[in-house]
């Protein structure tokens, strides 16, 4: 019994560890395909429906894709609805891994780990090793599979194990249910529906429950597939929420559909897969295994979420009204109220390709509380209010906060296994925070000046007013610039920021050489003068901060 439990649990540990491996590895290789793929995904359901597929296809693994879901629409980049639909495909790309492990080939796993060895750790090239490590936990995942079957095998004839397993053959409603309760737990405690459903596959396999059985584990495995984007979404935004929880509803109505036709659905099943080439029965008994349940079984499981995702996308409207009816939206705070970060979850560090989404729209919103102190700060020279300007302290205090926090969480998210791209975006974003926490300490420059010009009653002649409207004008559309570069990943900022960069230094010194003609003059006191050449200076370094903020985003130096 001893070998048995070693060689059985053993197994599953290989098996698990190979279904992360092979996972991991597959979403390195995808890199930022599936930002990119993602950030394409339109209102239109059946093209939503298509992506999830195709994401949950690539990193085999609905759970990643869903918990990437809710980072990007608590990131504010995706709506509900459109995360919904991405969600209705998920369910079915995750499909493709149960249908891979019901092929029996497990005599090319040993020969896999070889070569997944091979290209992990002896090739230089990145992109192979990223190869090998998909292929090392392919490899690992059916030598997992085939050890713990033969670790099962003597059980087939231990009768208190089958007088123990004849409740799991899904004979009647109480069955049915205990199948579907199990098949819940066990995912919701391995965090992956594709790893239970191989470990009820290995179980059948050796007739140690029924397909009945096995079709009510299945149901089960695919509600607890969703604890995992529960988890991810507490605390996040309210729509990040409901994202999980349509992930829930979606799955568990479907389960409760398919327990009320649940014969039905078996026989249906049974009947398609029996008629494909070269499969026999599930129960058919060959040199004392069950060599096509498995098939079945995967039949089922894409079954379920294929028919579940047609239901669900004609009722997609009302899937996510439930879902806001079922998830409390609970306390929000206004942009200027919230000093601490917005966007950015410690609990996606190691999801790069989320933790970094997070990261840029954290970014973004300090562009957007500079670009709000600069226009309260430029336009307090017209309306010379002191109160008023003294909000840019508010302002400042965020900054500096908010570059802290991002600075933090990218050095945080650099200390995990990122891809060299990954890399030299946190580079980007650390430089465009660092330049956008010191165009808030120029316009901090300017809000003291300001201050000393309405608390000594100073007035600017008509010239200096007149150049200090055109070269804040100047300044604020190069920042402007700089913001939607940031937003849109504009690598083609590079041009308009060089033009944009030689106006305001080239303005800066004719203002300069205009300053001095009218001390000369003596149209224009000294401190007055001295005030404003402070000002100039200010607008001149705000410029090649937003030259610098333009060269990260194009990936210059």
């Amino acid at each position: 019994m001893q070998a048995i439990i070693f060689q059985t649990l053993g197994g599953l540990g290989l098996f698990i560890f190979g279904m992360r491996l092979m996972c991991d590895g597959l979403k390195k290789l995808a890199g930022k395909k599936l930002r990119t793929i993602l950030s394409a995904v339109s209102s239109n359901r059946v093209i939503a429906c298509a992506t999830g597929a195709l994401i949950t296809s690539m990193v085999q693994s609905s759970s990643a894709t869903t918990v990437m879901l809710v980072g990007f629409v608590d990131a504010g980049l995706m709506t509900l609805t459109q995360a919904v639909g991405v969600v209705l495909g998920a369910n079915i790309g995750t499909t493709v891994t149960a249908q891979m492990i019901a092929f029996n080939i497990s005599n090319y796993a040993l020969p896999a780990i070889a070569v997944g060895v091979l290209l992990r750790f002896f090739f230089a090239s990145r992109k192979w090793q990223q190869w090998g490590e998909a292929l090392l936990g392919f490899g690992m995942l059916f030598y997992g599979l085939a050890t713990m079957k033969t670790g099962l095998t003597p059980l087939r004839g231990e009768p208190v194990f089958i007088d123990f397993l004849t409740r799991f053959q899904a004979q009647n409603i109480n069955e049915i249910l205990l199948g579907v309760l199990v098949g819940t737990v066990m995912t919701m405690a391995v965090q992956s529906s594709s790893a239970t459903v191989g470990i009820t596959m290995a179980l059948a396999s050796q007739g140690l429950i029924s397909f009945a059985g096995s079709v009510a584990m299945i149901l089960g495995e695919n509600i607890g597939t969703t604890i995992t984007a529960q988890l991810a979404a507490i605390g996040s935004n309210a729509n990040a929420r409901r994202t999980a929880m349509a992930h829930t509803l979606f799955n568990v109505f479907g389960v409760i559909f398919i327990i009320s036709i649940f014969p039905y659905f078996v026989d249906a099943v049974v009947y398609l897969t029996t008629h494909l080439p070269g499969i026999g029965h599930p129960d058919l008994l060959v040199g004392g295994e069950r060599p096509y349940i498995s098939r079945h079984i995967a039949n089922a499981h894409t079954f379920f979420n294929v028919i579940n995702a047609i239901i669900f996308l004609f009722l997609l409207p009302y899937l996510v009204k439930i879902a806001i009816w079922a998830t409390p939206r609970g306390k929000t705070a206004h942009l200027d109220e919230i000093y601490h970060i917005k966007y950015l979850d410690r609990r996606y560090l190691d999801s790069p390709e989320v933790a970094l989404v997070q990261a840029r729209q954290e970014t973004i919103r300090m562009g957007e509380v500079a670009q709000t102190m600069f226009d309260e700060v430029i336009s307090s020279l017209k309306i010379r209010n002191s109160k008023k300007l003294a909000i840019w302290r508010d302002r400042e205090d965020v900054l500096d906060n908010l570059q802290k926090e991002i600075t933090d969480y990218l050095v945080t998210v650099m200390q995990e296994n990122i891809l060299i791209e990954e890399s030299r975006e946190i580079t980007s974003l650390l430089r465009m925070t660092n330049n956008i926490e010191r165009i808030g300490d120029e316009i901090e420059d300017i809000a003291e000046a300001i201050e000393s010009m309405i608390e000594n009653k100073f007035l600017f002649s008509e010239q200096a007013l007149q150049d200090y409207e055109t070269i804040s004008s100047e300044a604020r559309k190069f920042l402007v610039l700089a913001l939607k570069g940031i937003k849109d990943e504009n690598k083609g900022i590079m041009p308009e920021a060089s033009k944009a960069v030689e106006s305001i230094d080239h303005m800066t010194e004719e203002m300069r050489l205009s300053h001095q003609s009218r001390l000369v003059e003596g149209t224009c006191e000294i401190d007055r003068g001295m005030i404003f050449i402070d000002i100039l200076n200010s607008f001149e370094k705000m410029g090649g901060f937003c030259y610098n903020v333009a060269q990260a985003i194009a990936g210059v130096k």
